[in-house]
């Protein structure tokens, strides 16, 4: 998927799945469940055992239709590793200004991780697409409510206790995106192979973003 696609479907969809500690045999059911229920955007995780390779799978098997990053990206190394496999988008936890810029460089969208207001902007200004501000569940709204203030101009991704009940919150509050994990990417669910289930709950997710 091209570029400014995938950065529309973020835009309109606000939500980015997060993918960690999924087996490789579940990815693709896993995927096109995300898909049927209206969530086209998902990272998986660099510290998810055989994860390249689930990100070189899921663009050949998808990427047309899905946009598919990788996250936890910690350093160059893995910037790098994870373009090689593939990857359209980095996501990191940390703020790592040479990781930032790498990713600018190379016109790939970046969304690092960052928790105060000095880190949000540095990463800002050495290029970030946007601000995954974590972790957001600690922080809570409040804090968000109150960085958005001074720091209106700089689009910002929470990540962390977002769920189904305070979802709307986070887009009401004005955040760019929202990145959810487990509340989503259910690993009981998913290795009993009940994709229905992150399905519908992909599903009333979108709905919420919609209402």
């Amino acid at each position: 998927m091209k570029r400014e696609e995938g950065l529309r479907l973020v835009e309109q969809t606000k939500i980015i799945a997060i993918v960690r500690g999924v087996e490789k045999l579940h990815i693709r059911g896993l995927a096109e469940a995300l898909l049927e229920g209206g969530i086209p955007v998902m990272e998986v995780t660099l510290n998810t055992p055989g994860a390249l390779e689930m990100i070189t799978e899921l663009q050949a098997a998808l990427g047309d239709r899905m946009y598919i990053g990788a996250g936890t990206v910690l350093d160059l190394d893995d910037a790098r590793n994870a373009l090689s496999a593939g990857a359209s988008y980095l996501v990191t936890p940390n703020m790592d200004e040479d990781v930032i810029r790498f990713a600018a460089e190379q016109n790939v969208p970046i969304y690092p991780g960052a928790m105060t207001p000095t880190e949000i902007v540095k990463a800002w200004r050495a290029g970030a697409t946007a601000v995954k501000v974590f972790p957001s569940a600690s922080l809570g709204l409040p804090f968000l409510k109150e960085l958005m203030g001074p720091l209106s101009s700089i689009p910002m991704i929470a990540v962390g206790g977002v769920t189904e009940d305070n979802i709307a919150e986070f887009v009401k509050l004005g955040c760019y995106g929202v990145g959810i994990g487990g509340s989503l990417v259910n690993l009981k669910e998913i290795s009993a192979g009940n994709y229905d289930w992150v399905r519908d709950k992909a599903s009333r997710l979108s709905a919420r973003i919609k209402a």
